[in-house]
């Protein structure tokens, strides 16, 4: 009898062992074809990469499923894996490690005066985007920030909006980029959100105080001179205006030769400057044919962007002030807010369209153009309600693509901010956006497909990139002035900062 039932136990310990090893992937044996056809094909830089990928389906089904999908006209081996596997969970922690390192490769220590540099000094360091840029960028920076303060670099951080601080009290206000060639123009306000972001990681208000006298200054370059639109009815809202009118230097052959067959005066230059300043450059939402560059017009439009952007920055300066105890003050500035708002409700709501977008100055009407600068007033808390479900259901029919939301719905413009390229800060717009007016299923969709796309990217190339193609995985991103550079600043803290806000099962 005891003999009987060592031998019965043998055989239940037995059935359970090669029962689990069974349950083990053995991919060579299991799915033999579709394995051969991957590494061979290389579809991944490291080979040890798809051994490591869970299957999403049974084993003993995926040679059947590949041979079957292999017939047909569109397959794409890529695409099949990306289905049938997991490839993100496997070499996430690798990824990760990767964008904590890359921290330190795009740190740049406080400058050196040198003497024929076209550089303007700074005196702490701070991060740079990566690629050919080489230097510090304004609003490239406030979303490098997310990922620093995911990571718990607040001293970056602080380092960072000091430096902006002292380029305000240097030369008025933030250029582009710390170089000479830069002065010219600045790019979309976001100083007042890094200190806000600041004082938000460090849970010190102080913070809004020690730099009020900066915001504040800021704000006034934005609101004097030519930046400013004084409309028929008193209302006063902003346009991107560079005060140059000659060929950037960066980009001298690129306008001077747009001059002549443009038919234009030396204006142009100023619409291609000014669009460098809104760092939308390019796309078609600037040219009044929807085509050709020669045709921008971005001085003669009210854009809904910089102006919500604005209205974020009287907010901002209403708190400060009553942080400080100067009632007044606060209410002044909540003044100015609310007039921007209901002037942004109403020349930038386009109720035909269900959406925001900017306003031209010469014809008096709504651009037709659609783009995702239409979600900043909702990413600003301006819209209602109503408003943003319209504009939320556009962005879902329209927008929202495998890898994420498309800048522009412009297709073969030869623009990299148009169709079919998606853009980290404009995703993290969207994030915010959704998760302000209640969509937070909505958020995290666009969250997890943006996620996936930068790490299919980085396990194929070991690279973080400056923008993607969202709508085909397979090809990167395109089009513009230059080829698309590695790095990247905000790339890697939009990743960072998506990846902190989602649970490992929402991914």
């Amino acid at each position: 009898m005891i003999e009987k039932m060592r031998t019965i136990i043998l055989v239940i310990f037995a059935v359970c062992y090669y029962g689990s090893l069974y349950a083990q992937v053995d991919p060579p044996h299991q799915y033999p074809q579709l394995f051969k056809a991957v590494q061979n094909q290389r579809v991944f830089k490291d080979q040890k990469t798809f051994v490591d990928c869970n299957p999403k389906v049974n084993p003993s089904s995926l040679d059947s499923l590949y041979l079957t999908n292999k017939a047909k006209s569109d397959f794409s081996l890529k695409n099949f894996v990306g289905t049938y596997f997991d490839t993100l969970q496997q070499d996430t922690a690798a990824m990760l490690h990767h964008l904590h390192f890359l921290w330190n490769e795009l740190t740049r220590e406080p400058d050196q005066k040198q003497q024929y540099s076209t550089l303007l000094p700074l005196p702490k360091p701070y991060i740079i985007p990566g690629g050919r840029f080489k230097e510090i960028y304004y609003w490239d920076s406030y979303f490098t920030m997310l990922g620093l303060q995911v990571d718990g670099k607040t001293d970056m951080i602080r380092n960072m909006v000091d430096n902006f601080s002292y380029l305000i009290a240097t030369y008025g206000h933030i250029p582009n980029g710390n170089r000479s060639y830069y002065l010219s123009r600045s790019q979309p306000p976001f100083f007042a959100l890094m200190v806000e972001l600041l004082a938000n990681a460090t849970h010190d208000n102080a913070i809004y105080l020690q730099y009020l006298d900066a915001m504040e200054k800021e704000y006034h370059y934005w609101m004097t001179g030519e930046k400013t639109v004084q409309l028929e009815d008193g209302i006063i809202l902003n346009r991107y205006w560079d005060q140059k009118n000659t060929p950037r230097p960066e980009s001298y052959s690129h306008d001077a030769e747009l001059l002549e067959p443009s038919g234009r005066d030396s204006s142009l230059f100023r619409d291609i400057r000014s669009a460098a300043e809104s760092g939308w450059d390019f796309s078609t939402r600037w040219f009044a044919d929807s085509k050709k560059l020669g045709t921008i017009q971005t001085t003669g439009l009210l854009p809904v962007d910089l102006n919500c952007l604005l209205y974020r920055v009287e907010m901002i300066l209403a708190k400060s002030y009553e942080l400080k105890g100067d009632g007044e003050m606060a209410d002044s500035y909540k003044r100015l807010a609310a007039n921007r708002k209901n002037a942004i409700l109403q020349y930038c709501w386009n109720e035909q369209l269900g959406f925001f977008t900017d306003y031209n100055i010469s014809t008096k009407t709504h651009s037709a153009h659609i783009n995702l600068a239409g979600l900043f007033p909702l990413f600003t808390d301006i819209a209602s309600q109503e408003q943003a479900e319209k504009v939320m259901a556009k962005i879902e029919s329209d927008f929202l693509k495998a890898g994420g939301l498309v800048t522009t719905l412009v297709e073969n413009s030869g623009q990299q901010w148009d169709f079919p390229n998606g853009w980290a800060p404009l995703q993290w717009i969207g994030y915010v956006a959704f998760k302000n007016y209640g969509n937070t299923e909505l958020a995290n969709e666009l969250a997890r497909r943006w996620i996936r796309l930068n790490a299919k990217v980085y396990f194929e190339t070991g690279k973080m990139k400056e923008k993607y193609d969202v709508v085909d995985p397979d090809r990167p991103g395109g089009g513009g002035e230059y080829e698309g550079q590695d790095g990247f600043g905000w790339t890697n803290g939009v990743f960072l900062k998506m990846w902190d806000g989602l649970h490992p099962n929402e991914l």
